[in-house]
């Protein structure tokens, strides 16, 4: 391969990469652990694993990455979190 095929693929997938968003998931003083792991697999098609670490992390640093992906596909899931009662937002 070429290094300016290389260098090309490299520019493409860091193109593709830029376009992601993020939701965002916050601490809060309301919600229980049960029930924010309970929604992030509900609605983030979260293993339970993952769930319990992103609670985890919301818990002790004050916020996580809880799905990565396009806009389109994250908002309802944002908005769905945010119907639970729970502090999110699409960064």
């Amino acid at each position: 391969m070429s290094p300016e095929r290389k260098i090309q693929e490299e520019v493409d997938v860091a193109e593709q990469e830029s376009n992601l968003n993020e939701i965002v998931l916050f601490n809060d003083d309301v919600n229980t652990f049960d029930f924010v792991i309970d929604s992030l697999i509900d609605i983030c098609e979260h293993t339970l694993e993952q769930a319990e670490q992103c609670t985890i992390l919301v818990h002790y640093k004050g916020k996580c990455t809880v799905k990565t992906g396009e806009y389109k596909e994250l908002e309802p899931k944002c908005t769905a979190l945010l119907s639970r009662g729970l502090s999110a937002e699409i960064i």
